[in-house]
This record gives C-alpha cells, structure tokens and sequence, in this order.
C-alpha cells in the first residue's frame, strides 16, 4: 500500500509535549469546543454498530472529552478513501466505512480529514491528527513514530489501458518503458527495486514518471504518456471495474503475485502519545472482525480478500 519517506521530517523543536497534548484534546470549560455527541448507534455497510461502553471507557480521557478522534487521509485513493461527489467534501470508500465502524464501536465520532500523503505522518507527530487511515503500509520505520492496527495484507498491482496493447504480463515487461507511479509510495519503491533486474536482463531502465496523486497517475495512462501504472492490487482492481463502465483499464494478473508484489500488512496509524487509543482501535476492529461487520465492509469495495481474520499490531517485521 502506501508508503512515504519520513527520515527526513522532524517535529518543530519548539513543540513541546505539553502542547502535544494540548493539541489531542479538546472541549470543556475551559472555552473550548463542546465535546462531539456520537450516536448510540450507526448503520455501515448494511450493519449496525452498536457502543461498547467498556471500549468507550478505556479511551484516552482528551478523546472522550473532545468526542472525536482526528483522521488523517489522502483522498481520492480509491477503494480506500473517495468523494462521494467530485468537488464536495462527503467522503466515502473502506478506510472511511472501517473508521465509521470503529468510532461507532468505541462511541466517538472518526473525523476524517484530507491531508497529503507524505505529511500524514508528520502530521500526527506534531499532534495535528490522532490516527491516519490511508491506505497505509506497516513497516519498521514508521513503526518508530507510530503504532499500527493492521486490518488488511496486500501487495502492488500493475494496471494498463483496455486490451493491454503493450502485452504487459510482469514487472520485467516494465523495463524500457515509462510507467506511471504515485509520489512517495511502496509502489515507486517496487519499481526502483526493480530497476537492478532490468539492468541485468539488458532490457533497459523503467522510465518512472511520479505523479503527487494517484489519480493524476491515471491521467496520464488515459493520455498514453505512460504504458502502465503501477498501484495497490486493491485499487487497481477498483479503478478498471468502475472507470468508463469497467472500459477503460485492466488489472495485469501475474500468477506469481496473485496478491500483488511484495504483499505487506496495511495499518490504522495512531499516534505514541494514545496508547491507550491503539488497544481500544485493535479491540474494536477485532470485536467488528467477529461479528462480520468487517468483512461486510471490505465486500462492499470488491476487496474481500485483502481483510484479516486477526487485528494484529505493528505486524511488520521487517
């Protein structure tokens, strides 16, 4: 899934932990906003969510005082997170649904908020944000600044115009031409990983061609400036069954990755000054796993097979 570079990001030295705190937590007598009031209950993918009112307690007392956990997320990268209408700000896609799901179980609201990808992270260091549901991938050096609620396992997918007039059947087919990729990603990092085996097989360099959004990616596979765009399975899936009717793209099916290359565990992001936010998100999502409201929502989307049957933490390893 998603992936960007945060080595290179530091939190403002001037922001001290006291203001971190201060920027989780909102509401009360002090002036504040009033908390958020979630509803009892709320229907997501066909299912009612029900309150748990022993998760609720176990919240962090600035999120049960402000009633809201602050989401960031990078829209449109769809199925994960799309506008229900082009040009308003109603959300919908799996992470928004998930999110509606978990806050409904935890008893606050999930309030979703569109950040760019490569400053999600620092985002939530500097207590802008709670959590981020994006799409994510867990890996080790995220994991140094966040911790992970892992819901699903996929890898990346190469999608092509109709017909694949190129013939693309592998990565290797990718070599010697120009590909389309979103900035910062798991995915850029795959082809450019890929650029050595191309080198040995004389075949000639990937001409990768970054693009800051996803569908500005997709863009240029329309206009033929690009033979392929590489992206999440799941998204290339979503992207070639609903564009133009299903008549725009296809999903290139390599049998040696039918789950996508280099298949890694996407994650929930929640801040390490919450952590008591992480074990409530990990309960919830694994208590919406049990009683089938999960896999309800990844159908929804046509990424059944992406879902987890276990709500691990920090799941990668390496």
């Amino acid at each position: 899934m998603k992936y960007a570079h945060v080595s290179g990001r530091a939190v403002t030295a001037a922001m001290t932990a006291t203001t971190l705190l201060a920027l989780a937590g909102c509401g009360g007598s002090d002036g504040s906003a009033p908390a958020a009031k979630a509803p009892a209950s709320l229907k997501v993918a066909g299912v009612t969510v029900k309150k748990d009112a022993k998760l609720y307690a176990a919240l962090p007392d600035a999120v049960k005082k402000s009633g809201t956990v602050r989401v960031a997320t990078d829209v449109p990268y769809a199925p994960f997170e799309m506008f229900v209408t082009e040009g308003e700000k109603e959300l919908t896609g799996l992470d928004y649904d998930l999110g509606q799901a978990i806050g409904a179980r935890l008893g606050v609201k999930f309030a979703f908020t569109p950040q760019k990808f490569d400053g999600i992270v620092p985002a939530i260091q500097a207590g802008k944000f709670d959590v981020a549901m994006s799409a994510m991938t867990d890996n080790k050096e995220r994991q140094a600044v966040v911790d992970f609620v892992d819901y699903s396992v996929s890898g990346s997918g190469i999608m092509v115009v109709k017909g694949n007039p190129e013939k693309i059947t592998t990565l290797d087919d990718l070599c010697g031409k120009k590909v389309a990729v979103q900035a910062a990603t798991n995915q850029l990092d795959l082809l450019k990983e890929h650029q050595k085996a191309c080198e040995k097989a004389g075949a000639g360099e990937i001409g990768i061609q970054t693009f800051p959004k996803d569908s500005d990616a997709q863009l240029a596979l329309r206009a033929d400036k690009v033979i392929a765009q590489v992206l999440t399975k799941p998204a290339a899936g979503w992207t070639a069954k609903t564009a133009d009717g299903g008549n725009a793209f296809e999903v290139v099916d390599d049998p040696a990755a039918s789950g996508g290359y280099n298949a890694s565990p996407n994650g929930i992001a929640v801040s390490k000054k919450l952590p008591e936010l992480t074990d409530a998100i990990q309960k919830a999502l694994q208590s919406l796993i049990d009683d089938g409201t999960a896999t309800k929502i990844f159908e929804k989307y046509g990424v059944a097979s992406i879902a987890v049957m276990e709500a691990t933490r920090n799941a990668a390893v390496d």
